[in-house]
């Protein structure tokens, strides 16, 4: 199987009936095969009743939309119908009897064919039962330039959170139509996705990327090639501002609300890529708020965004930042220019100098460890693909890459090894990040401190690696760099050269490929047929760096 689905048939019922279960909400009972979800605190009876109800609903598949949606300051209830399919007349026509009072009720719709005929001779049947009806079409989607039905895309759940907002506050049937379609005329959105949506039971279509593709998974208006983040936000604005009208009154610099929704599979960080692309093009000043990024109106796992604009007003911003017990709504947040600070790390980089001493001798075999370490990311990363995260050579060379840049600039003393290894201590812990950053800064940071106490190198670096153990809890046969670090710190110890030491780590190195229990590290969490054979990269990059450090 490719994805967590039952029979396709249930799908949409099994949604439903997750909303309601953790949710106030009361669901049509399942006999009746009407997909109606309402709110649970709702009064039925129409006597008496003074706040308008809002109802709109639409195919499913744009979870949370539309139950999600469902609470007081948001809808009164939904309509669904099956995957990307409209709900037919009659169970619109039930809900709006199960939640029509005196004041009335609104329907917000689509612009989708199927919806509004449905929706339409639902209202003209309940106006003929004596009920007061009305609707609003949303037609938000700016992808074909003068189109004469625009569809309803995710901007719908801005006027879903107006009406909701304005029936709370009892405004009446006739002035939450007006000014929801008063929004409806002042906003835009544009979506775009790199992959189609895939209907459950069914193999996923392959189509090339796409701006202006509808939420059914209908084909975009264009095939697009975007090479970053930036280039696919660009893609979307630059039509989207063409497209969207100003506020009446407004001047060019007219400051926007912003929805940046997820169509359905993008990751947490795509989004949040996606958020600073879209801030930085239209520029933090210009943005007033922003709702998401956040999975809105999905297209079942369509990976894409869309973003929806409107200006921004006080009586719309009132509306949006206005409570609501609707469990999906994400709320709105205020945009500000980002305030930094300068971190204090004067202290902290106490080992780094301006114009360091320098030793020529000791600065060419600190390039030389370097250049390896670099050489050896890909090989590393490689390693640690088949037993880790697969990122040990990349680590490995940013720690490299953080002490290249202070050799650059002469902040790193060559001249002795005791402000050495305290300056590398300091450079890895800023820089290297990841649990083998900590532990080599550790290592040199202890080893440091040794030597200034007058230990013999050997005996320092002995110093460090017990810290290590210490604080990070691996012993030797844990399968970790310790299995080639601590024979050759040894071999240092016993008084042999460095070559001989080298020698001692490449053997310790080779020797984790027998080993294929891991007790310490992201190898602890690998199963063992995973690990038969393969070196352990931090040990392997302790014998590449023992092995540059005996070359002549």
């Amino acid at each position: 199987m490719e994805r967590f689905y039952n029979a396709p048939e249930h799908v949409v019922d099994d949604i439903l009936h997750v909303a309601a279960a953790t949710a106030d909400l009361r669901i049509a009972e399942p006999e009746s095969g009407l997909r109606i979800l309402v709110r649970g605190d709702w009064e039925r009876q129409r006597e008496g009743s003074r706040q308008v109800a809002v109802l709109s609903g639409g195919g499913a598949g744009h979870e949370p939309a539309h139950a999600g949606f469902i609470g007081d300051g948001m809808l009164t209830g939904v309509i669904s119908g099956s995957l990307f399919a409209s709900p037919s007349v009659e169970p619109i026509l039930a809900a709006i009897r199960e939640v029509c009072g005196d004041a009335g009720c609104l329907l917000v719709v689509k612009n989708y064919t199927g919806d509004r005929l449905n929706f339409g001779l639902a209202a003209e049947r309940a106006r003929g039962e004596g009920l007061d009806v009305e609707m609003v079409i949303v037609a938000d989607d700016v992808a074909i330039a003068e189109a004469p039905q625009p569809r309803g895309i995710a901007g719908t759940l801005l006027v879903h959170k107006l009406a909701g907002y304005l029936a709370s506050q009892g405004a009446p049937l006739a002035e939450i139509q007006q000014r929801t379609r008063a929004l409806c005329e002042r906003m835009g959105s544009l979506g775009m996705a790199l992959k189609p949506a895939a209907q459950p039971g069914q193999p996923a279509s392959t189509r090339s990327p796409e701006l202006g593709l509808g939420i059914h998974n209908e084909p975009g208006t264009r095939a697009v090639d975007p090479q970053s983040a930036d280039d696919a936000m660009r893609l979307v604005l630059e039509p989207l501002l063409q497209a969207v009208a100003p506020a009446p009154g407004s001047s060019s610099g007219t400051a926007w609300v912003v929805m940046l929704n997820n169509l359905g599979s993008c990751s947490s960080q795509e989004m949040g890529v996606l958020a600073e692309c879209l801030l930085r093009q239209l520029g933090e000043d210009r943005v007033s708020h922003l709702i998401g990024p956040a999975p809105l109106m999905t297209s079942l796992d369509m990976h894409g965004f869309s973003v929806t604009l409107v200006a921004s007003e006080p009586e719309l911003i009132e509306a949006l930042t206005a409570p609501t017990t609707a469990p999906a709504w994400p709320g709105i947040q205020a945009v500000r220019n980002v305030a930094t600070f300068k971190p204090d790390t004067a202290q902290g980089n106490a080992a780094l100098l301006e114009d360091a001493p320098q030793d020529a001798e000791s600065t060419a075999v600190l390039w030389r460890v370097i250049e390896t370490l670099r050489e050896s990311r890909e090989e590393l990363d490689a390693l640690d693909a088949k037993s880790g995260d697969g990122d040990a050579g990349a680590s490995m060379q940013s720690g490299a890459d953080s002490i290249a840049k202070a050799l650059d600039a002469q902040r790193l003393d060559t001249s002795s090894l005791s402000p050495l290894f305290t300056g590398i201590g300091q450079l890895l812990a800023r820089d290297m990040g990841g649990s083998s950053g900590v532990l080599l800064s550790i290592l040199f940071t202890a080893a440091g401190g040794a030597l200034e106490r007058g230990d013999n190198p050997g005996e320092a670096l002995a110093a460090g690696v017990r810290k290590m153990q210490e604080y990070g809890g691996a012993r030797p046969g844990d399968r970790t760099m310790l299995d080639a670090l601590m024979p050759a710190i040894e071999s240092l110890q016993h008084g042999n050269t460095l070559a001989e030491a080298a020698q001692a780590a490449r053997t310790g190195a080779q020797a984790t490929a027998s080993l294929t229990t891991a007790k310490a590290g992201r190898s602890a969490y690998v199963p063992e047929s995973a690990l038969e054979g393969i070196i352990d990269p931090g040990a392997e990059a302790v014998a590449r760096v023992f092995e540059a450090l005996a070359r002549p």
